[in-house]
């Protein structure tokens, strides 16, 4: 099988682009660099069946070309992270709807199979835990730009099941529940590489209100497991699925788990989300995913201890920090 994946430069697209190599498959990526990384694909160099172009996802003809020459689509590329998101909601509306647009046009001229990337923030400001596939969604007002990505993508999912329901074409959807792991950064806000290099340097590990709202987070190469069982699975085929762990942490306890795995002195400190953001920020206070769905469809659910993904985000950090 050869697979095309939009976005796979980015932190999940390398890590799933590794294990479609590794099983014996070809790859072809397409990245624009907005957010994703060469370095991100550097042990893939010179690797068999390995293809990449330099490109956007909102190129039809260069999106249509790659498309047609695959197999199977995982569509990653979108603008992530919510520092990103906050600051430039233009960008975020305009890169997330019309990319997949340019994805699923193209994929339905012979009917290619698309798994498409969504995310938790579509669940909002929901209160009921867990957040089931078939539940409500609740988001914010228009005037805080936050909202503009959950809604994006959002919309996403509806125009990829509106393509399987009217112009049939094979569409997964996959909600990211805080994925994390090596070759993540903090570049966009993503806590977890965050704290550990704040931890690593001997900086104070800032915490955003008062740490007592709760996350889970999931090792990437779960995630990669489970996207890859989805697109082998036709049942998953117009469906909408959680991906992540289910194990809930606090922001706050987080941050005393990574330095403990750092074997730091960091203070913590936490920062009001006033000083963090231009406007009016929400946070949620908890975001947990049920599993069920996912567990019955394929016959997995991601696993893996959130200490051991600490301690794997602190070895990766550390690496970047001292590469010797």
């Amino acid at each position: 099988m050869k697979v095309f994946i939009t976005g796979g430069a980015g932190f999940i697209g390398s890590h799933l682009a590794t294990r479609f190599l590794d099983r014996g498959d070809r790859v072809l990526l397409l990245d624009d660099l907005s957010t994703g990384s060469m370095d991100n694909l550097a042990h893939l160099a010179g690797r068999e069946g390995f293809e990449y172009r330099i490109g956007s996802a909102l190129d039809v003809p260069l999106v249509t070309e790659c498309l047609d020459r695959c197999d199977a689509t995982v569509h990653l590329a979108a603008a992530v992270g919510v520092r990103l998101i906050v600051e430039r909601p233009v960008h975020t509306i305009e890169t997330n709807i019309r990319a997949t647009e340019v994805v699923l046009a193209a994929a339905a001229k012979k009917q290619k199979p698309v798994l498409l990337a969504s995310t938790s923030e579509v669940y909002g400001k929901s209160a009921k835990i867990p957040f089931a596939e078939e539940d409500d969604l609740q988001l914010g007002p228009t005037t805080h730009s936050r909202w503009a990505y959950a809604c994006s993508k959002a919309l996403d999912e509806w125009l990829g099941l509106a393509y399987y329901r009217e112009k049939h074409v094979p569409v997964t959807v996959v909600r990211f529940f805080n994925t994390v792991g090596p070759r993540q950064t903090g570049r966009y806000g993503m806590v977890l590489p965050n704290f550990a290099a704040q931890a690593l340097t001997g900086e104070p590990i800032t915490v955003y209100g008062d740490g007592s709202q709760s996350r889970c987070f999931g090792h990437v190469q779960d995630a990669v497991e489970a996207l890859l069982r989805l697109l082998a699975t036709p049942a998953s085929v117009g469906e909408v699925f959680n991906v992540g762990s289910d194990e809930e942490v606090t922001i706050l306890r987080l941050a005393e788990m990574v330095r403990d795995a750092a074997g730091s002195r960091s203070e913590i400190r936490l920062v009001p989300y006033a000083e963090a953001y231009a406007e009016g920020f929400e946070d949620m206070q908890r975001r947990v995913p049920a599993l069920a769905k996912l567990e019955r469809t394929v016959g997995f659910r991601p696993r893996t201890p959130l200490a051991s993904i600490i301690t794997d985000v602190v070895a990766d950090q550390r690496a970047r920090l001292d590469p010797r």
